[in-house]
């Protein structure tokens, strides 16, 4: 017999062997039912053995929707704004983590931060200037950018302050961790652009400026602008959203989210930081001796259980998989672990390809849930080595005045009935 015969019937047994056991985990519900007994035709006149009523006329004509919308089932799936927020010009929306399958984060589910609202641009009117130390400063149109040579791409964004350090913890994975986001990301790289004017010597840095009505200013190390820095127009295969930097916006992957200025107008290129207000008042990382951290640019190894978590419900004993996102902002994930015991024992998730640089991963390991509590976490291992740490690590270096790079571990806790909750809270 040959290996690869031997390995199919090893496929196949190990399958009859998962379905029979979710059959008896149901209680033979499901056979029974097929089997003439009426229990599930007698609980919705739709199940089977009925004809539901879908089937019994045509449904929606073709293009009655131009631009397709997700089923009205679905309409609980939406971005987590708070309701309480003292204005909303300068403000955030949370990705719905817990509610989604794998990398791609939908345009319309991206979050948002905004720090002077979200503009109306006409593209046709707008330009990006640059210049600076550069041999020929340059002022482009949209067509312009279109037209150099373009990439594609799949990287993550993440807010800096996802979450912040100190208590009340969020209660689901959005609450937590939602200011975080994955795209695949078309645009021109940078140092096309760049070269096009030709850097003097001396550049060291590139003034990226967004057309909002903050104005808002960073200031990016030219090494970075040389490397994988891209001006991005389109987001998962369709032109920018507005809250996304309609027309143009700059892509810096790895690098907290802020820095990856939308409704990008200007690029100047100079020999120092420009110190802005988002620069040194904000995102900037207050330590426990009173001195700060500036120009924490890239966002650590980091992962979350996204299922089972938070605001979630175990309706069963037996096989659960236990599912959630990684990424690093310094490269590819390496390996996830999972623990089911509190952190007592580790034991490695499977990572689901494609595994990309600065792109979230997916990852999975089976559980058989015995119906006593439990807490579970993962904790993620980037390229480099860089182990997450818990919440307590990271404070004891850290501490706790600073509202940005909190990359702890995040446990949930999983009651004898099944509820979720966050373990931290």
């Amino acid at each position: 017999m040959s290996e690869q015969t031997t390995d199919k019937r090893v496929r196949e047994a190990s399958r009859r062997h998962f379905l029979q056991a979710g059959a008896a985990l149901a209680g033979g519900s499901a056979v029974a039912g097929l089997g003439g007994s009426g229990a599930l035709a007698e609980s919705g006149n739709n199940l089977p053995p009925n004809v539901p009523e879908w089937m019994k006329a045509p449904g929606a004509p073709m293009g009655s929707q131009p631009y397709g919308a997700p089923s009205t089932y679905e309409k609980g799936v939406i971005k987590n704004i708070s309701k309480t927020l003292p204005q909303y010009i300068s403000a955030s929306g949370r990705t719905p983590l817990q509610d989604l399958d794998g990398i791609i984060t939908p345009n319309g589910l991206f979050y948002e931060r905004h720090h002077g609202g979200v503009p109306t641009i006409d593209p046709a009117e707008h330009r990006l200037m640059l210049h600076g130390m550069v041999d020929r400063p340059l002022v482009f149109t949209m067509d312009d950018i279109r037209r150099f040579p373009s990439q594609s791409r799949i990287h993550f964004l993440e807010c800096s302050g996802n979450p912040v350090y100190t208590k009340p913890y969020g209660k689901t994975a959005s609450d937590l961790v939602g200011l975080l986001s994955c795209a695949e990301w078309t645009g021109v790289p940078l140092k096309t652009v760049l070269n096009e004017a030709g850097l003097q010597a001396g550049a060291k840095w590139i003034v990226a400026e967004g057309a909002d009505a903050a104005a808002l200013t960073r200031s990016i190390p030219i090494e970075k602008c040389l490397d994988d820095a891209m001006l991005v127009y389109s987001q998962n295969g369709e032109r920018l959203r507005p809250q996304q930097g309609y027309p143009l916006r700059l892509l810096v992957p790895g690098f907290e989210g802020n820095m990856n200025v939308k409704w990008l107008r200007r690029l100047k290129v100079v020999a120092e930081p420009v110190y802005s207000r988002e620069e040194t008042s904000k995102y900037t990382d207050p330590m426990p001796d009173g001195t700060a951290r500036e120009f924490t640019f890239y966002m650590e190894a980091k992962s979350i259980i996204t299922r089972p978590s938070g605001g979630q419900k175990l309706t069963a004993k037996g096989f659960q998989e236990i599912t959630g996102i990684a990424w690093s902002g310094h490269g590819k994930i390496k390996r996830v672990e999972v623990s089911v015991d509190d952190g007592e024992s580790w034991q490695d998730a499977t990572l689901q390809e494609p595994v990309l640089t600065r792109a979230l991963t997916r990852f999975r390991l089976p559980w058989h849930w015995d119906g006593t509590p439990a807490v579970i976490q993962s904790r993620a291992i980037d390229e480099t080595g860089y182990v997450q740490p818990t919440l307590a690590e990271l404070v004891a270096v850290r501490g706790v005045n600073s509202f940005y790079h909190n990359n702890a571990i995040w446990p949930w806790r999983i009651d004898a009935n099944g509820e979720v909750s966050n373990a931290q809270a």
